[in-house]
C-alpha cells in the first residue's frame, strides 16, 4: 500500500478533508446506484460490489462462503452421472441417523432440520463445510448454514448468520443446534461461515471455545473484510454461551474496494497462550493472486483474545497482516493454508497449495517450471512477538509434489475444480510435523497420502515417498478432502475423508479413517468405516456451490483431566443422506468415567 492510498483511505474513513469527504459522498453515490439497497444487502449478492467477485471461476478460486457474499443463491439438484435406482446403500434405508459401525458411533446430525427455516417461512437447503473440536465431554461443531443468506438482521436465534453451530454436553451422542453465532453489527457485518472451531481448557478449569468466521461488509459503514472470532464458554450448568464477534484479522489493501480475506483455519497454543489462524487473502496491489498470512490472538484473558492488527490492532480501516507465510505469486494462485502449532517449542508450522487451478488456466503457470505442490512452511516462535514482527529471516519452506485432482469432475460433487488442499498436524511425542492430502498419482480417483516431517528447521521428510492411507486398491475410485488436525496423547494421529469403495462408479459417499496412526508409519495402515449410511450425492438439493464444501475435520480429544491411550477422535464431515447438505459427526468409543 503506497503512503498516498493509506492516507487517503484514512482520511477518508475520518471525513477529515473538505474535498476529500465530497470525493468520498460522490464515490459512495456511485457505487449505490450499482449496489443493493440497505434494506435487501443481506439477500442479494456482492452488496458493496467488490471487484474481485469477478475474478471467481476466471482467475482465482475461492470458499464456499466467499462464493455466497459473491453470488447468493445458486441453487443445484439432482447431478448427472450413474443412476442410482439398480444401487443400494451398503446400510439400507437411509435415516436421521443409523446404528453405528463396528469402531464409531452412530451417525448425528449435529444440526436441527426446524433451524433452517428463515423468519418468513422459507426453508434453507445446505449446511456444510464443518469443523469440530472436543474436551471431556464438551463438542462444538460448527458449519456454514444458507439459511443466513435469506434470514433479515436481526433474525431469531441469530439466523442471519452465516455460521451456524451445534453443542454438545455427553460426549458428541446428541447436539443442541444453536442457531447462528451472536453478532450485533450484522446490519454492517456479517458473518459468512467457514468455520474453524478449537478448545482452550483455562487452569481455572472452564473450557471456552473458538469459532472462527469470515466476516464480511454489506454497508458503506466499513468496507475491509475481515476474519473474527466468537468466544464461547461453557458454563457451570453445562451450556454454552457465545460472545460477539472478536476482529482477528483485516483487509490490508483499500482502493475504493479492500482485498478479501478467504479460508480462515485455527490453531491453539496453550502453553504459550496463543491462537493462530491461517488464511489467504486476495487483493489488487501486491496480494493479487493469494497471500498466505497468519493471524494471531493472546489468551492470556481466554475469554477476550487480543488479536494483532485485529482487535488490538491499529484504528485505521484496513491493517497490515500480522505475518506474511508466502507473498502473492506473480501468475499463480495459492490457497488452502492450514495451520499446527509445536507446543513444545511454540513453532509454527503452516501448509497450503500452490498453482491450484492456475496449472491449467494460466500458461505461465501451465509448464514444468511452475509443478503443483503442496508448501510446508515453519516459523519459529521467536518471530511471533506481540507486537508484530513483520519479517522472519528463520523460516523454512519446503514443497511437496502433488498430482492434483484439480480437473477431476466428481459424480454428485457440484463444483469444478476439485481441490488438494493439505491438513497438517504436529505430533511432539513422535517428533514430526506431518501432511496429508488427495493425490491421483497413482489412481484416477486420487487415493489419500501422508508425508511426515522432522520437527526443526530442516524439514526433511521421514520417509523416501508419500504413504498411501486408504487401503482398498480399486483403480478410479474417488477418495477426496482429508482431515487431520491433532494429535492423540500417545503422539499418534488419526486422518478421515470422503470415500467410494463400497460404491465404486457412483455418487454414494462413505467416509472412512485411518485411526492412532503413528506419523512415522511406513505402509498402509488399517482402515475404518465412519458412516453407517452411504450418501447418494446425485438425489441432493443444495442453495450453494460446493454442495460437499471443500473441507471436512476432525479432532482427537484426550480428557482434560486424566488423559488415556483411548482418547475418542470426533469426525465431522457434510452429510446427504437426507437429501439436504447436513452437518453430521461420530465418534470412536468414549473412556471409561474417571
Amino acid at each position: 500500500m503506497s503512503p498516498k492510498k493509506t492516507d487517503f483511505w484514512q482520511l477518508l474513513n475520518a471525513r477529515a478533508v473538505p474535498g476529500l469527504l465530497l470525493f468520498s459522498l460522490m464515490a459512495s453515490l456511485i457505487l449505490v446506484l450499482v449496489s443493493t439497497p440497505a434494506d435487501a444487502q443481506n439477500l442479494l449478492p456482492n452488496p458493496l460490489q467488490n471487484p474481485i467477485c469477478s475474478r471467481i471461476d476466471n482467475q482465482i478460486q475461492v470458499s464456499l462462503g466467499l462464493r455466497i457474499y459473491c453470488f447468493g443463491r445458486q441453487p443445484n439438484g439432482p447431478g448427472t452421472g450413474t443412476s442410482p435406482s439398480s444401487i443400494q446403500s451398503s446400510s439400507g434405508t437411509a435415516s436421521d441417523s443409523g446404528g453405528g459401525t463396528s469402531s464409531f458411533s452412530r451417525n448425528v446430525n449435529a444440526a436441527s432440520l426446524a433451524e433452517d427455516i428463515s423468519p418468513s417461512g422459507s426453508r434453507a437447503y445446505g449446511q456444510a463445510e464443518t469443523s469440530i473440536a472436543a474436551s471431556g465431554r464438551y463438542v462444538v461443531e460448527a458449519w456454514n448454514d444458507f439459511t443466513g443468506a435469506i434470514s433479515l438482521c436481526p433474525s431469531p436465534m441469530n439466523k442471519e448468520e452465516l455460521t451456524g453451530a451445534g453443542f454438545s454436553n455427553d460426549g458428541g451422542n446428541t447436539f443442541t443446534d444453536i442457531g447462528g453465532l451472536p453478532n450485533d453489527d450484522c446490519n454492517n457485518n456479517r458473518l459468512f461461515g467457514d468455520p474453524s472451531v478449537e478448545v482452550f481448557h483455562a487452569p481455572n478449569g472452564t473450557t471456552y471455545f473458538y469459532i472462527s468466521s469470515l466476516y464480511l461488509p454489506i454497508s458503506f459503514t466499513d468496507l475491509t473484510f475481515k476474519i473474527a472470532l466468537n468466544v464461547c464458554t461453557v458454563t457451570g450448568s453445562g451450556n454454552l454461551n457465545c460472545s460477539q464477534p472478536v476482529i482477528a484479522a483485516k483487509s490490508s489493501e483499500c482502493d475504493f474496494s479492500c482485498s478479501v480475506l478467504d479460508k480462515p483455519f485455527m490453531t491453539v497454543d496453550p502453553v504459550n497462550n496463543r491462537l493462530y489462524i491461517s488464511y489467504t487473502e486476495f487483493g489488487f496491489l501486491t496480494a493479487t493472486n493469494g497471500q498466505v498470512e497468519l493471524a494471531a490472538c493472546d489468551l492470556t484473558d481466554p475469554a477476550n483474545p487480543m488479536c494483532e492488527n485485529g482487535s488490538n490492532g491499529p484504528s485505521s480501516v484496513f491493517a497490515p497482516p500480522y505475518y506474511v507465510v508466502a507473498p502473492s505469486d506473480a501468475n499463480c494462485a495459492q490457497n488452502g493454508a492450514y495451520p499446527a502449532v509445536d507446543r513444545t517449542t511454540g513453532d509454527v508450522y503452516v501448509a497450503w497449495e500452490f498453482n491450484w487451478v492456475t496449472n491449467f488456466t494460466v500458461a505461465a503457470c501451465a509448464d514444468t517450471s511452475t509443478p503443483v505442490v503442496n508448501k510446508l512452511a515453519r516459523i519459529p516462535r521467536m518471530c511471533l512477538t506481540f507486537p508484530t514482527t513483520t519479517t522472519c529471516p528463520s523460516q523454512s519452506t519446503t514443497s511437496i509434489p502433488v498430482t492434483s485432482m484439480d480437473v477431476a469432475f466428481i459424480p454428485g460433487y457440484n463444483r469444478f475444480p476439485m481441490n488438494d488442499f493439505p491438513r497438517i498436524a504436529v505430533s511432539e511425542r513422535a517428533g514430526t510435523v506431518s501432511v496429508v492430502w488427495n493425490d491421483a498419482r497413482s489412481n484416477p480417483g486420487g487415493d489419500i497420502l501422508l508425508q511426515s516431517f522432522n520437527l526443526g528447521p530442516s524439514l526433511t521428510p521421514t520417509s523416501l515417498a508419500p504413504i498411501k492411507l486408504n487401503n482398498d486398491n480399486v483403480s478410479g475410485t474417488f477418495h477426496f478432502m482429508p482431515a487431520l488436525r491433532n494429535p492423540d496423547s500417545s503422539g499418534n494421529i488419526s486422518i478421515s475423508w470422503y470415500d467410494r469403495r463400497l460404491n465404486p462408479n457412483s455418487a454414494l459417499t462413505d467416509v472412512f479413517a485411518a485411526v492412532a496412526i503413528n506419523p512415522r508409519i511406513t505402509s498402509t495402515p488399517s482402515n475404518r468405516r465412519v458412516t453407517d449410511i452411504s450418501s447418494n450425492w446425485l438425489s441432493v438439493s443444495a442453495d450453494f456451490v460446493p454442495n460437499f464444501g471443500d473441507y471436512t475435520d476432525n479432532y482427537a480429544s484426550p480428557p482434560p483431566s486424566s488423559p488415556t491411550d483411548d482418547d475418542p477422535l470426533f469426525v465431522a464431515w457434510t452429510d446427504g443422506r437426507l437429501n439436504d447438505p447436513q452437518p453430521f459427526e461420530s465418534h470412536t468409543p468414549l473412556p471409561a468415567p474417571h
